[in-house]
C-alpha cells in the first residue's frame, strides 16, 4: 500500500480545533502528487504532455478527529479504473497515530487534455503507474470517458 506520513498543521484546523473537512482533501491531493512524482510524472511532465488529472467528485467519510500537529498516515489505493485509463476512482484512508481511522476519501476523476479541454486516455506509462497502485477490496472496472466520434 502506498502511504505517506504527514502532519495536521495550523492551516488545517477549523473553528472546533480539529482538522477541517477541506484539509482532508488537500492532504489526499498532496499524496497523489507525491505518488505521481515518484512514478515519473512530476508537474513538468504534465506540462510537457499538456494533460492533467481532474477530479469530478469527492466523497469524505469521517470517523475520528485529528488535532493540531497530530501525525497522520495517508494511504492511497485504486478503487476503480477504466481499461483505457481515462477514468479512475481513488481511495485514501487517513489514520491517526493510534491506528484509528480518521477519514476515508474517495475521488472520481479522469485525465484532461489541457488544449482540447476534454477527457482523454493517458499515455501508457501513466496508465502503468496508476495500475501499480494496490486495488481496494471493492475495485470496479469503470467505463471509458472517451466519447465515440459520430
Amino acid at each position: 500500500m502506498y502511504t505517506k506520513t504527514l502532519y495536521a498543521g495550523w492551516g488545517d484546523m477549523d473553528f472546533n480545533s480539529h482538522m477541517r473537512n477541506t484539509a482532508y482533501l488537500d492532504k489526499t491531493a498532496d499524496v497523489r502528487q507525491m505518488f505521481l512524482m515518484e512514478h515519473g510524472f512530476p508537474m513538468e511532465e504534465f506540462v510537457r504532455l499538456k494533460i492533467g488529472p481532474v477530479v469530478m467528485k469527492d466523497e469524505v467519510e469521517y470517523f475520528k478527529e485529528v488535532g493540531l500537529q497530530q501525525q497522520i498516515t495517508v494511504t492511497y489505493a485504486i478503487a476503480g479504473h477504466s481499461d483505457d485509463g481515462s477514468r479512475f476512482l481513488l481511495r485514501h484512508e487517513i489514520f491517526r497515530p493510534d491506528g484509528k481511522l480518521s477519514a476515508r476519501v474517495t475521488s472520481a476523476g479522469g485525465w484532461l487534455d489541457l488544449n482540447e479541454r476534454k477527457l482523454i486516455a493517458p499515455p501508457p506509462a501513466l496508465i502503468a503507474a496508476m495500475r501499480s497502485l494496490e486495488k481496494t477490496h471493492d475495485f470496479v472496472v469503470l467505463p471509458s470517458s472517451i466519447k465515440a466520434r459520430d
